[in-house]
């Protein structure tokens, strides 16, 4: 018996012609055909670029930091020369140095509280949404107390009274603050998925509820999934660098909340050092806009209709 020939899309619109288009070019080139999809959006591919940059800065920093970023023995608050770029701090610390290093610190507080912010708000948010019920109502209360308590005072509140200070309290703190939204936008998702025809043929199957969330919605969420974790991972950036700016973070960290703090504490606008204060700030408006960039390629993979030729 000769087996099927696979069904081929008849390209009758835009829609099919670009996911044809994608397709021939994963082909050609040996990538996987999400990839090729982001890189064809042109914002999606600066932001790749820009994060690429700052991926590559945080994983060579120790090789790129010209001094140690916590060696003091430079003269103190010298403006920018050609032995110090940006100037040194009022400790006589190269900013340079500081600015390389603190790269690699944004990046891990985003990546891992990101992920942990996402996976809480995931495993609550599906739970509530496929079993209903009084789990439902019971873990809905803790999503809505979530939502209603102001983020900022409690994560200020539980990183100035904890007692020990470190970059991986800050990252619990923000990710105990941070799964809420997420968790709220995943239920919504599920409730209208767990309808579906496909679901009910699962469990009449005898498909368990573990492998049907596993194999057949979390799947098809995983657009919402990776936009949910890319927020995650920009408010858990911006919170690391609000919290080190006020004070909370680990004085012995190197980030760029802090060095914004230390340009603060310094007088660097009354000093003129212009470049201690501007540099750590424009670092994370760009690493920002990174993500923002990308998230327009992620919303091209679930909306075939945003994809560009």
């Amino acid at each position: 018996m000769s087996t099927p020939a696979p069904a081929v899309p008849v390209p009758g619109t835009d829609t099919e012609a670009l996911q044809a288009s994608a397709t021939e070019l994963s082909r050609r080139s040996r990538l996987p055909g999400w990839f090729v999809i982001l890189w064809r959006n042109r914002k999606c591919r600066a932001g790749l670029l820009l994060l690429g940059a700052f991926v590559l800065v945080a994983l060579f920093a120790p090789l790129i930091a010209p001094y140690d970023p916590r060696g003091d023995a430079f003269p103190t608050s010298l403006g920018p020369t050609g032995g110090h770029w940006l100037g040194t701090t009022a400790q006589g610390e190269d900013v340079f140095s500081q600015l390389i290093v603190g790269a690699r610190t944004s990046l891990i507080v985003g990546l891992a509280a990101g992920l942990l912010s996402t996976l809480i708000g995931l495993v609550i948010g599906l739970t509530a949404g496929y079993l209903q019920g009084w789990v439902d109502e019971v873990l809905s209360f803790l999503i809505n107390l979530g939502l209603v308590v102001p983020a900022l005072p409690l994560m200020v509140t539980l990183a100035a009274y904890a007692p020990v200070r470190g970059l991986w309290l800050i990252i619990a703190v923000i990710s105990v603050t941070g799964w809420a939204y997420g968790a709220r936008i995943k239920r919504s998702q599920i409730i209208t998925l767990r309808t579906r025809d496909y679901i009910t043929a699962a469990r009449f199957a005898g498909d368990g509820t573990a492998r049907i969330i596993a194999r057949e919605i979390v799947p098809n969420m995983t657009s919402l999934i990776v936009v949910g974790f890319m927020g995650a991972a920009l408010g858990a950036i911006g919170g690391e660098a609000g919290l080190a700016f006020l004070g909370l973070g680990d004085p012995q960290t190197v980030s760029w909340g802090t060095m914004l703090n230390q340009a603060s504490l310094g007088g660097a606008l009354l000093t003129g050092q212009w470049a201690w204060l501007i540099a750590p700030g424009l670092a994370l408006s760009l690493l920002i806009t990174s993500f923002t960039l990308i998230n327009f390629g992620i919303d091209a993979l679930s909306n075939p209709h945003l994809r560009e030729d």
